[in-house]
């Protein structure tokens, strides 16, 4: 451990695509971000490639000769190289994707390292391992950790961990992941080892047979039931990108999400509670929560302000059932909430106990 299972440069491409197909095609198919390497470390790896365009290609657009040409690149991928200045015809730089290319023509095509494609690194990293067989990894992630490689997050995710902590990672579609936690929800992840317990597992979380719940800190004074439903659909905000939010029910963009609020205590300014998950939707607590008139406290993406120290979504997953995807046990596991919310929790003045929550 410790050392890639494989650092990818574009002369590595077929050993990437013919060992690891599903992150190949998960990583190599990403557009390409805007954040690059530097240019010095980019000729240091990249790959030139030179052709002569076969007379059964003649008339073909640019992108697409050039695709047929390097078939093991998404065309995404290679019509970013054009951009750059990366596709040479007949010695000057090739950008337009629509040129009609001529029987003949040579080209040369330089293949350069993209930030999706350097992702693919196994790097150790410390993992809270709460249980582990041969087909099932139980985390407890911290808050902070991205889960899976992004735009501004290419090393150092959850991924990159799991590729180091064990070989199998590599084989698997995302490593083994099945579900996500953002970035600064702290809590507990299922992680499958096997290609049939990442199979199984998926079939288990949209079939809801797995019972994920929540602590959550939020802000307000309890209002209504101790025990809410929220079913409410949820889509991207269309004033705000980056955030989501409860849509009419008929809304084309939007999707089923329900979830169940438990009131576990309450005094003015705050409210402690457990969020039971019926579907998993990108942000469907924090959404739900502030459609309720509750965000979660640090959460100010969805309105929430920091408090008591807390600049974070003050969420946690804290509980996990279901039966072991290949021998069928019942499996349930719980973990406490890190220092920072429990810090939090204790300058609320909410009590917290294991019994509370349980």
């Amino acid at each position: 451990m410790g050392q890639p299972i494989i650092c990818w440069n574009a002369s590595s491409t077929h050993l990437l695509k013919r060992n690891h197909p599903a992150l190949a095609e998960e990583i190599i198919s990403t557009e390409v971000s805007e954040d690059d390497e530097s240019a010095e470390d980019a000729a240091q790896a990249a790959e030139r490639r030179f052709f002569e365009l076969p007379a059964e290609m003649h008339g073909w657009r640019a992108d697409r000769a050039i695709a047929g040409l390097i078939p093991e690149f998404s065309r995404s991928y290679l019509q970013q190289l054009m951009a750059d200045g990366a596709v040479e015809l007949r010695g000057a730089p090739l950008h337009k994707q629509a040129s009609r290319l001529q029987a003949g023509d040579r080209l040369a095509v330089e293949l350069r390292p993209t930030p999706q494609t350097q992702a693919f690194v196994a790097q150790v990293m410390p993992l809270v391992v709460v249980f582990e067989d041969a087909d099932l990894l139980v985390i407890d992630k911290p808050a902070g950790l991205v889960v899976h490689p992004a735009a501004g997050h290419w090393s150092g995710t959850l991924l990159n961990g799991l590729l180091a902590h064990h070989a199998c990672a590599a084989q698997l579609p995302r490593a083994g992941i099945v579900h996500r936690l953002d970035k600064d929800t702290s809590g507990l992840m299922l992680v499958g080892k096997s290609r049939q317990a990442v199979e199984a597992l998926v079939r288990a979380i949209a079939a809801r047979e797995v019972q994920r719940e929540y602590l959550a800190l939020a802000q307000g004074a309890w209002r209504g039931p101790s025990v809410q439903e929220v079913d409410q659909t949820i889509g991207r905000d269309s004033h705000n990108r980056l955030r989501m939010a409860v849509l009419r029910p008929d809304a084309t963009s939007g999707k089923t999400a329900r979830t169940t609020v438990t009131l576990l205590a309450t005094q003015p300014g705050v409210s402690l509670v457990r969020c039971k998950l019926h579907t998993g939707r990108t942000h469907q607590i924090r959404v739900h929560m502030a459609w309720l008139g509750h965000p979660l406290v640090g959460d100010s993406l969805y309105g929430g302000r920091p408090l008591w120290g807390l600049a974070r979504q003050a969420l946690h997953a804290q509980r996990l059932r279901l039966a072991h995807p290949i021998s069928g046990a019942p499996l349930d596991f719980s973990r406490l909430p890190p220092a920072d919310l429990l810090s939090a929790l204790a300058q609320s003045g909410l009590p917290y106990n294991a019994e509370l929550v349980d």
